[in-house]
């Protein structure tokens, strides 16, 4: 089983500690985020094909990839970098600091192993179309032979994601250009800088989709950190036009303190500080019953 560390928090930026720990131990429990019971997930490395992780920040992530080449284990990270002005991410790192780790994780790991997330792409009074023309450029030029893909979607307009941006005093704004024509320019920038641009879970866009848990791009890595061979898993989308490999995800909803405004996994930041707080690195789940 591929597991996903974690589309729904930053395990990498704030529970590095937790997941380390998890692997000594081999298991973790997750608590099922509608409402079921928790369930165990192996992490014993018999049982697991690889890893995906997903973060903005990997300035404590060192230690989690020097264990994971010791155990022959391979693992892919999906970076988000956007460079969004501080209302919409609040808590985030500058952009040059983290273009400056997706290249260190390159140059230790390879191209393969990391993918660059611009993701969402968020129209606001702070962010038009213009503004996401130049920034998404200078990022590809910036990150220019780190890796070999970038993902790209549209932010999607969630309650709780409108809410929190009126909150930030940032509302959303609809896009006053030709969709399609602006994501063509982009991958033409894309293409530019040594990228192929794909598009996570849109299907009405005429623009490759995203594998954002890729076994292809898995197993290529963990073959350079002595895995046991490729991959064998089947797609199984979390919805139309997801094409990804079917995977097991070990993290917890309003659990990230990133700060990002238009966030889907984060209905409330106050609620995920207070749960962050109260993490503990040696239990067995991310965040305990009792905090949620």
């Amino acid at each position: 089983m591929i597991i996903s560390a974690s589309y729904r928090t930053d395990i990498p930026a704030f529970y590095a500690d937790w997941f380390l720990a998890r692997l000594r131990e081999g298991h973790c429990r997750v608590a099922s985020p509608y409402g079921g019971r928790a369930y165990a997930v192996s992490l014993a490395d018999a049982d697991v094909d690889g890893y995906v992780f997903w973060t903005r920040n990997l300035a404590s992530f060192g230690p989690i990839a020097a264990e994971l080449r010791r155990r022959g284990q391979g693992f892919v990270v999906q970076m988000t970098v956007t460079g969004y002005p501080k209302p919409l991410e609040s808590a985030g790192q500058p952009a040059d600091r983290a273009v400056a780790q997706f290249r260190a994780l390159a140059e230790a790991f390879g191209p393969r192993v990391a993918v660059w997330r611009y993701d969402p792409i968020l129209f606001t009074d702070l962010t038009p179309a213009g503004w996401h023309r130049q920034n998404f450029a200078a990022l590809a030029q910036a990150l220019a032979g780190t890796t070999d893909e970038v993902v790209v979607s549209l932010a999607d307009d969630y309650r709780k994601s409108r809410r929190n941006l009126a909150r930030a005093g940032v509302p959303a704004v609809e896009p006053t250009v030709d969709l399609p024509a602006f994501l063509r320019e982009l991958e033409l920038v894309a293409r530019r800088f040594g990228m192929r641009l794909t598009m996570c879970a849109e299907p009405a866009f005429d623009l490759p989709a995203a594998r954002c848990i890729d076994a292809e791009r898995l197993s290529d890595v963990g073959g350079l950190m002595g895995a046991k061979g490729p991959i064998r898993a089947r797609q199984k989308g979390n919805r139309p036009g997801c094409l990804c490999a079917e995977s097991r995800d070990i993290g917890a909803y309003d659990s990230c303190a990133q700060g990002c405004a238009y966030c889907y996994a984060v209905q409330d930041r106050d609620r995920a500080k207070r749960r962050l707080a109260a993490h503990r690195p040696d239990h067995d789940m991310l965040i305990p019953m009792e905090a949620r």
